[in-house]
């Protein structure tokens, strides 16, 4: 695998912490240059690159090229804590697009399609270089940026592509039809997803709503950007420009295929070109496993994964896990969307006694007075026991108890957040 050579001959003349963490680690940089050598490498995380910028560093030890080679700057989001700090170069740019240009060349873009980008255009790398790959892919860009617009951009620019996360896509649809366009008959011919992980149960009814099927893409400021193509047989894992391994929970094992754990990448520095930033190693706190390394059906040979979903949105309720897709997946049953908007917000709190535990689920209801509650409980109750048989011992045992709360449009929490709401949250600690 030559670009891990090339990543890290880059990554020793370029990269203060690289050069430093090498020699620390007593490792031969010339000595790595395949899959497995990089297997013997120790990991990095998130906290270890908050450690080398400001406020903890004077410096942005992570910066690989001179201050006058950088092209962009750009921030995580920071919901697991302070934000990380990348730079990207132009090459870095160019790179990043290519990734999502394949994605969206597997995904049936092409000349005559127009595509509304509904995310920031702030900080956030994504919707930055995808707005450079639909150059490269001939397709028009309309960036709104959010998914506020008025109605009227779709009736005017007749755009064939939307670009959002799953529930800006569900209320664009409740939107559209309080303004008397139905989705299935916009012209709308694709959807992508992007921006966070979700249910399977919530993508159907996503796709159901809008009579169309939807694409899922996975992508990071770090450069871990992978999507469906039209199979939606799993993401591919653009390989010749980012390299994947799967560890176990605890970072010390690899796990076989099939296996979920924890995604670690490396950023790949063709010969030649330069890079802002390079992780070598890097735990991405992202779960997920890898489905296939064979030829998919639409013939790329790059190895497919399951939507990553974080780690950080798990909690433990008396040391089971549970993360915010598995209660997404109790609530968007189909039956339950009969009543339900599809928002809704969890959280945890401490019961009684030391050893109980309250899970409070609240669902916003398309009419309040015609929702079957009954049914939506039970719904929800028997599909998460389903998930996690431990759970339903728990709950037979006293050592779980659920709280539902329904309430009419626009009554929740998450409603009088300015910033992006989280829907699992545990407050245990809180009480």
């Amino acid at each position: 695998m030559k670009e891990s050579g090339n990543t890290v001959s880059y990554a020793t003349r370029h990269s203060l912490f690289y050069k430093k963490w090498f020699d620390e680690n007593n490792i031969r940089p010339e000595s790595v240059r395949t899959h497995e050598d990089l297997r013997e490498l120790p990991v990095i995380s998130g906290r270890t690159i908050r450690e080398n910028q400001p406020p903890v560093s004077l410096e942005f030890i992570f910066r690989s090229v001179p201050w006058p080679e950088v092209y962009t700057i750009h921030e995580t989001s920071g919901t697991s804590g302070m934000p990380k700090s990348f730079f990207l170069t132009w090459d870095d740019w160019y790179r990043y697009a290519e990734k999502y240009a394949r994605i969206f060349k597997s995904q049936g873009f092409g000349k005559g399609d127009r595509m509304t980008v509904c995310a920031s255009y702030g900080m956030n790398i994504g919707t930055n270089t995808m707005t450079l790959a639909a150059q490269k892919t001939s397709v028009t860009v309309i960036p709104e940026g959010k998914c506020t617009f008025p109605v009227r951009v779709i009736r005017d620019y007749k755009p064939t592509i939307i670009v959002s996360s799953v529930f800006k896509l569900l209320r664009l649809a409740d939107k559209m039809k309080e303004d008397g366009l139905k989705p299935e008959e916009s012209g709308i011919k694709r959807l992508v997803i992007g921006g966070e992980s979700f249910a399977p149960e919530l993508r159907a009814y996503l796709d159901e709503i809008w009579e169309i099927e939807s694409y899922n893409t996975y992508g990071s400021t770090e450069g871990s950007m992978c999507g469906e193509c039209m199979e939606i047989a799993g993401l591919h894992v653009p390989e010749d420009l980012v390299h994947v391994d799967i560890y176990d929970h605890n970072m010390r094992n690899f796990v076989r295929d099939g296996e979920k754990g924890r995604m670690v990448l490396t950023t790949l520095v063709p010969e030649g070109e330069k890079a802002g930033t390079v992780l070598i190693n890097y735990d991405t706190e992202d779960l997920t496993r890898v489905l296939s390394r064979d030829q998919c059906p639409c013939g790329r040979t790059h190895m497919r994964i399951e939507n990553p979903c974080r780690e950080a949105e798990n909690v433990y309720i008396a040391g089971v896990p549970v993360n915010r897709v598995d209660i997404e997946r109790c609530v968007f049953q189909r039956e339950n969307m009969e009543f339900l908007t599809g928002e809704y917000e969890a959280f945890l709190y401490c019961g009684i006694t030391e050893d109980e535990c309250i899970l409070r689920i609240s669902m916003e209801c398309t009419n309040p007075e015609e929702c079957d509650f009954e049914l939506v409980k039970n719904n929800f109750t028997e599909h998460l026991f389903g998930i996690s048989p431990a759970l339903g011992e728990n709950y037979a045992d006293g050592e779980l108890d659920i709280v539902f709360n329904f309430t009419g449009k626009g009554e929740l929490e998450l409603y009088r957040l300015k910033s992006r709401p989280r829907r699992l949250v545990d407050r245990r600690q809180a009480t």
